[in-house]
């Protein structure tokens, strides 16, 4: 057997992949355009004119060339390549192929599958000892090198604005994830979290990423993440030990988010006495159609960024009109997430479920949100086009297993004890003429701890805020007010017990404009001699 005749029988247990790229380092032109067989033959053409290039094939088949390549080999070298193939077979089978290096690491101008293992490894090869403290070395590939296709550092990359990537991570099904930007969207400059790092640092769906990204490459749709600085703001070990949200112990709210601002907000004040709202706080904000609920949600949410600016505060409109967004937007200080009406209904479930799970993440951090859904009902809707039929209906159209998604989402909120509370304002309509939103509003009724009911008789006769003081209130609102304050609440309700919800409103509105706050009406009120 000749020396080319040995070679191409060792070239041809090579995969194609590995041929190419060798091709491509022997400067075989368009190496994609041949067969494998066809790839083998323009190989060992190039290495036979080429010593450079014959040394390389030589170091790694363990076959020399002879002076006559015509010439054919002895039987005693027949059988000695024999040997040296079958232990060499015998070798590989001991080693993974993961394991295996086709070239010893030499000092060699030419390595054909230095550039391969890097784009067979990708990019979680280069993060194994990825460190914070940047004690360990990584590599990253330079597309512009081709011999020497490998930078090392030893300490972190610098992150510059050029190369700087940072998002709320989606973890899609096949176990890879991106980076997402504004409103969650997807876009052609997310950047591609590998599985390797997913698992590495215990990343879930919602966490905040803040890292390095790799140098571009030309053959890839997305940029890839390099280097990881923070999670959530903090050292990226943190993900691995925290505890899931499923785990934490919810516990009823017991410190109250005060939403009294100027003495002109009514709307909040009567909040705050009324129907309190704490700190993990599951609340049911129902309204029907022109009842103010709009601007009463812009109201809370700025009393929120007034009063409690150390709280995550998460705008979510669903199925919402472009025009509301734009006002939200321009209204509040806050992240404002939406999905308006002319999107598809498994937009809003994403959009939906992004935002739970950014939520959650932070919550596991210790950190205090408040999410304003509106509205739960649309949310509902958008669940009952896009699951499967369980083929079961309730009235008014509406699939059970369409209600599954909104009440984990309503359900998620909770007091954390020992750090950290999810608190969520969800608006349900009412009064739609939809038999189906009142059977959404009826399965929502007993799972808040917190209701709020706007009066369309009230919004009507032009009373705003148009609160329904009667049927608005806390559960174990105790917890919440002090003993001063649940004193005045219920002088209140039995001053107010024969008078109908527009006049008992009325009057509580026309009391609260003669004080400046809260505390002057509690004084107030505690003066009134009631029988």
């Amino acid at each position: 057997m000749s020396s080319r005749e040995s070679y191409r029988e060792l070239l041809s247990r090579e995969s194609i992949v590995e041929l190419r790229i060798m091709g491509k380092n022997f400067n075989v032109k368009s190496v994609t355009t041949y067969k494998k067989a066809d790839l083998i033959e323009q190989i060992l053409d190039i290495v036979e004119s080429n010593k450079e290039y014959l040394r390389e094939l030589e170091e790694y088949t363990g076959v020399s060339f002879t002076e006559n390549k015509e010439k054919e080999d002895s039987p005693e070298d027949r059988k000695s390549y024999d040997r040296k193939a079958s232990a060499r077979e015998e070798a590989e089978k001991q080693n993974s192929i993961s394991s295996r290096k086709p070239y010893r690491e030499k000092d060699s101008s030419v390595n054909v599958f230095k550039q391969y293992n890097n784009q067979k490894n990708s990019s979680e090869s280069n993060y194994k000892n990825n460190s914070y403290e940047g004690n360990n070395e990584y590599r990253v590939q330079n597309g512009n090198e081709r011999r020497n296709s490998e930078t090392q550092f030893s300490t972190p990359p610098n992150m510059t604005e050029k190369n700087k990537a940072e998002g709320v991570l989606e973890i899609l099904p096949d176990g890879f994830g991106f980076l997402r930007g504004t409103n969650y969207l997807s876009t052609e400059n997310d950047i591609y979290v590998s599985p390797n790092q997913i698992r590495k640092f215990g990343l879930k769906t919602g966490d905040f990423v803040t890292g390095v990204t790799k140098p571009e490459n030309p053959s890839e749709k997305f940029k890839g993440l390099m280097y990881i600085y923070y999670i959530n703001g903090d050292h990226p070990s943190s993900g691995r030990n925290r505890k899931s949200f499923e785990q934490l112990v919810p516990i009823y709210p017991n410190e109250k988010l005060v939403l009294e601002t100027t003495e002109d907000n009514i709307s909040t004040r009567i909040i705050d006495l009324f129907s309190p709202i704490g700190k993990g706080q599951r609340g049911l904000i129902v309204a029907p159609p022109k009842v103010g609920k709009t601007v009463l949600l812009k109201k809370i949410a700025n009393s929120i960024s007034i009063n409690h600016s150390n709280m995550k505060l998460i705008v979510l409109l669903i199925d919402e009109r472009p025009e509301e967004v734009t006002d939200m937007k321009e209204s509040i200080d806050g992240e404002v997430i939406y999905s308006t009406f002319d999107q598809v209904s498994s937009h809003h479930v994403k959009v939906a479920e992004m935002v739970l799970n950014r939520a959650q993440r932070l919550v596991e951090h210790g950190e205090d949100v408040v999410i304003l859904l509106d509205s739960i009902t649309r949310l509902a809707r958008a669940y009952n086009l896009t699951i499967s039929p369980t083929g079961r209906t309730l009235s008014g159209g509406i699939d059970p297993g369409a209600l599954h998604g909104p009440k984990k989402f309503f359900g998620a909120a909770r007091n954390i004890r020992n750090g950290g509370s999810l608190t969520i304002l969800g608006t349900a309509l009412v009064d739609t003429g939809s038999r189906m939103d009142d059977v959404i509003f009826e399965e929502f009724k007993g799972t808040g701890n917190m209701e709020l009911h706007l009066d369309r008789k009230l919004a009507e006769k032009r009373i705003f805020p148009a609160i329904d003081v009667y049927k608005s209130g806390t559960r174990r609102e105790d917890l919440l007010l002090t003993s001063e304050e649940m004193e005045v609440l219920y002088k209140l309700r039995r001053m107010f017990s024969d008078e109908s919800a527009q006049n008992a409103t009325d009057k509580v509105i026309e009391e609260m404009k003669k004080t400046r706050n809260n505390k002057e009406f509690i004084e107030i009120i505690k003066k009134i001699n009631f029988i």
